[in-house]
């Protein structure tokens, strides 16, 4: 029998009921054959966001160096290393060739197995783009708990692309409200603005859904004691633990959970189903600190990332039915572990800083003269003897919207001996460690999109059916807003994506749409728009020479009711 979780697992409102209906009969065969023939009842994927080869260098040398500790948990399972470059898109309306990718794009490859352009969470490369299924979601509809867990915001890129599709990693409202849709047992993270209203002070314009939540069984909390008192017997939880990202290693409250206590109560809420479950679980902030250039902290982050780790790899071992992979979608910084030519690394300095930059950076940035910044820099580090030439450095700012922050990081980073080659992303190889049944599916030298077909294959769960009814139900278009405030999709894109054929008669400046028996002309000079021969009333819009149609002109030639998903920014079939 299926316990209160398997019925759950219909990913709420986002397969067609065709498939929904097929998923329902069969998810209690599904679940049954996965645990019998699929080498792994568990799977866990820990995503390092930002953690390159340096950093996890940096991360080793601080323990072996500074705690007379030679290896970080990682080292005992790695396995090999990943690609990370993602498909070619626009980047501020550059054409960007994708070789260095965002968290997006590289999180929809090792989530769903599939590229897609820097900012797209799991869906395709196109005008009008398909939804692609997660490892998370694919695990729900076989009937297993689910669960997400990061130190960054909850509706961020990496979370985000395993229970959420949108065109834009920035609609978090609309990954938050998806949230809820989704089915997924565990949320662990930052970013409680993107579930509150406006009037309740945070971003979400239409009102507060953590009351939604409730209403579906999930427990709310907020911080370390709440985490900790959890009912026995919760099996659903949103916990959102600040406002924004949870707060940094240094700058931690008594009242902030580490990754490992979280990743620690969400796996233990999570075995409890008879099924299985799959979990993601990022150290969010090592790409926080690294695009800051906040060595320092980025030390603190790797390692509170590598005490989950631990956790987890303890749970697997004692389980003895779960694989574990672990990797990151990018390196982020460009670090370096030496600089300017001295063959030395200043160890014993690296843990010398109270609180992050960000902590201080408001203060850096009020600063109005020499003696101020010295003063701050001071109470926030080892640093006394600060000069004149760096005060005014940190002063003038780095140039980058880091501006005083990021030049009080670098003059950290020139007294630590270490370096970095700005503060975005680079397209280095990352690494992979894995444990378990997993391990012989990511061996070597692999592309991220194996991540997740092999946390698919371990755990016996069909990526390619969950994804086939979420694209019978959905479609993510690009579309423009008239000024009259209409919605306007591209027509071409469109039509095709629906089936139908489009024509161009380039002398009578005429397009022509066949689709669902039917025929849609429309004179480009005159704008009209006629479908089979008679007027429609409907309106029409060119933009660079692009042809525009409203949502109804489709619905009146399927015969469909399909609808516009303004939130989420998404056709609903």
């Amino acid at each position: 029998m299926l316990n209160k979780k398997a019925l759950r697992t219909v990913l709420a409102g986002c397969m067609a009921m065709s498939v929904v209906s097929t998923a329902a009969v069969n998810a209690e065969d599904a679940a049954t054959t996965s645990e019998t023939t699929a080498p792994s009842k568990n799977v866990i994927v820990l995503i390092g966001d930002g953690m390159g080869p340096a950093q996890v260098s940096a991360a080793r040398n601080y323990l072996m160096y500074q705690k007379g500790i030679d290896h970080l948990t990682l080292d005992s399972i790695y396995v090999g290393q990943a690609t990370t470059y993602a498909d070619r898109g626009e980047d501020g309306g550059t054409v960007v060739s994708g070789v260095v990718t965002d968290s997006a794009s590289a999180g929809t490859a090792f989530g769903t197995g599939n590229k897609t352009y820097n900012a797209a969470i799991s869906i395709s490369n196109e005008d009008v783009a398909k939804p692609f299924a997660s490892v998370i979601e694919a695990a729900e509809l076989a009937g297993k708990s689910t669960g997400l867990v990061t130190t960054a915001r909850i509706t961020h890129a990496t979370p985000a692309v395993y229970a959420s599709h949108v065109r834009s990693r920035d609609n978090e409202n609309a990954i938050a409200s998806q949230y809820l849709e989704s089915g997924v047992d565990v949320l662990l993270g930052g970013g409680s603005a993107n579930f509150i209203s406006k009037e309740e002070k945070g971003k979400r314009s239409d009102e507060t859904i953590i009351d939604n939540f409730e209403a579906k069984g999930y427990d709310y909390i907020s911080n370390r004691t709440g985490l900790a008192a959890l009912p026995a017997d919760s099996d659903k939880v949103l916990g959102l633990f600040g406002g924004s990202h949870v707060a940094y290693v240094p700058d931690r409250s008594e009242e902030t959970p580490s990754l490992a206590e979280m990743t620690d109560k969400a796996l233990d809420i999570l075995s409890q189903g008879e099924n299985g479950f799959a979990i993601m679980i990022e150290g969010g902030r090592i790409d926080h600190s690294s695009h800051a250039n906040d060595f320092p902290t980025m030390i603190q982050e790797m390692l509170d990332f590598d005490a989950a780790v631990k956790v987890a790899l303890d749970f697997a071992k004692k389980d003895g039915n779960t694989s574990v992979v672990v990797t990151a979608d990018h390196e982020t910084g460009g670090l370096s572990l030496s600089r300017d030519n001295v063959y030395e690394l200043n160890l014993d300095l690296w843990d010398q800083q109270k609180h992050s930059s960000e902590s201080i950076a408001s203060k850096l940035k009020e600063a109005k003269t020499i003696e101020e910044v010295k003063q701050i820099v001071a109470a926030n580090t080892w640093i006394t003897d600060l000069s004149d030439e760096e005060a005014e450095q940190i002063m003038a700012g780095d140039g980058s919207s880091y501006a005083q922050e990021g030049a009080y990081n670098a003059v950290i980073s020139k007294r630590l001996l270490v370096g970095w080659s700005g503060h975005g992303h680079s397209a280095v190889d990352v690494g992979v460690w894995a444990y378990g049944p997993i391990t012989s599916l990511v061996k070597g030298q692999i592309d991220n999109t194996r991540i997740a077909t092999a946390s698919a294959e371990v755990i016996g769960v069909d990526l390619e059916a969950a994804s086939k009814g979420l694209q019978a139900k959905y479609l993510y278009p690009k579309f423009k807003v008239t000024r009259d405030n209409q919605v306007m999709f591209p027509a071409k894109a469109l039509a095709e994506a629906l089936g139908g054929e489009v024509k161009w008669d380039a002398a009578t400046r005429t397009a022509s749409i066949a689709l669902g028996g039917k025929t849609l002309s429309v004179n480009l000079d005159e704008r009209t728009v006629l479908i089979d021969g008679a007027a429609s009333g409907l309106a029409s819009d060119v933009d660079n020479g692009k042809l525009y149609l409203p949502l109804e002109a489709f619905n009146q030639l399927t015969g469909s009711s399909m609808t516009w998903d303004t939130l989420s920014e998404r056709i609903v079939k």
